[in-house]
């Protein structure tokens, strides 16, 4: 049986384009793009080539404004901890929400430990940030916000230009998780008034291991790593050239692609949706009913745990997830389920279905199918529903 694939928010394959592209790089005689000399001209023109496209694609008012890193982990780790030892001297406080993926919640955990405090805003059942809230936070110590675009757990979109827009009347900078919303919707950093957004290619079919940070021109920010002058001084370390270069692929795609991917994936989306409710009972959709990301569904399936659902379907050659790649192997509830009130089983019975602009309709109907049959198995053995029955 062939693989179906509905686990892209891990890692998104390798588009055909930017394996080619990485490949021919691979076997192209590059230099260190440091280098003066003619040898490493090659290296830095392909660099800057890519930073071109992934400034296009979040619309960045000049190339400049993009750094590539190791990752969107890296990139939100440099801009919540550079911004904060950059603006120790204003104030050492901290806003964000409760339901921010773990880099920018250990991020500020780690700042705690320095003297930083921290507030974190809650949310509403279906995960949206009030600004409202927002703003009530805000003191005169404040220095900065970080508030995610899109979860990946639920995919819930906030409001960040109203927030943004408050950043700015505070003089407070703003920082947005933009990880699991770059190259899936469209993100214009003018228009949306953010100060830095971090991002990473493995979430638009480009390669794993390369991420890229915003930052606005005039923002102020200390580099997490010493050494050489690279990415105009604001990140130290020989630059993965092989990686920026497909993300530069893939970016160019994303941006070509953005109109039909998003039309495309948003009817899989309501198919995938209609399916569940009409085959499946007791399945809670979780997320905004409107405010969400076109590519993921987070269901929780009730009376039944989820890690046994995910075994069972692979069983099946059909992969999904129960929560974040990065946090897999834990065995606590999702603590972004837990805050829009989902109670502690149900949290354990969600599952994460993503996809993308290679995901079918058959694909998305077998897997309906094959979940079908994977409950009901399960809900036979179960102790929760034979305690609902009595």
């Amino acid at each position: 049986m062939k693989l179906i694939n509905l686990d892209y928010i891990s890692a998104n394959p390798l588009l055909p384009e930017v394996q080619e592209a990485m490949i021919g790089a691979i076997k192209k005689d590059y230099g260190n793009p440091s280098s003066t000399h003619s040898f490493g001209d090659g290296a830095r023109d392909a660099i800057e080539k890519a930073r071109e496209s992934v400034a296009q694609l979040i619309n960045s008012p000049s190339p400049e404004n993009i750094i590539f890193t190791s990752s969107g982990t890296e990139s939100i780790n440099h801009a919540i901890k550079g911004v904060a030892f950059a603006h120790a001297k204003k104030g050492k406080h901290i806003v964000t929400s409760n339901i921010e993926h773990n880099s920018v919640l250990k991020s500020l955990r780690r700042l705690t430990k320095s003297g930083y405090t921290v507030t974190s805003v809650e949310v509403d059942k279906h995960g949206l940030v009030d600004p409202a809230n927002v703003e009530k936070a805000i003191t005169d110590e404040t220095i900065l916000i970080s508030i995610m675009h899109a979860n990946n757990e639920i995919g819930t979109i906030q409001p960040i230009k109203e927030i943004a827009r408050i950043a700015k009347e505070k003089n407070v900078l703003f920082h947005s998780d933009c990880v699991a919303s770059v190259g899936v919707i469209p993100i214009d950093v003018q228009d949306l008034g953010i100060d830095l957004i971090s991002f990473a290619a493995n979430q638009f079919n480009g390669p794993s291991g390369i991420g890229g940070l915003y930052i606005r021109k005039g923002v102020a920010l200390w580099p997490l790593l010493d050494g050489g002058g690279q990415e105009y001084g604001r990140r130290a370390g020989t630059e993965n050239l092989i990686g920026i270069i497909g993300m530069g692929v893939a970016a160019d795609l994303a941006f070509s692609q953005r109109q039909s991917r998003l039309s495309y994936t948003k009817n899989l989306k309501n198919r995938l949706i209609a399916g569940l409710k009409e085959n499946i009972e007791d399945v809670i959709i979780n997320g905004h009913p409107e405010l969400s990301l076109p590519n993921l569904v987070s269901l929780s399936v009730k009376y039944i745990e989820g890690e046994s659902i995910v075994l069972m379907l692979d069983e099946e050659n059909i992969m999904v997830s129960t929560r974040s790649a990065c946090a897999s192997g834990s065995l606590r509830a999702s603590h972004v389920l837990l805050s829009i009130d989902l109670d502690y089983a149900d949290a354990q019975g969600t599952l994460i279905i993503t996809f993308g602009k290679d995901t079918t309709e058959n694909e998305i109907d077998k897997f309906v199918e094959v979940l079908k049959k994977v409950v009901a198995t399960l809900r036979e053995m179960s102790p929760l529903i034979k305690k609902r029955k009595i």
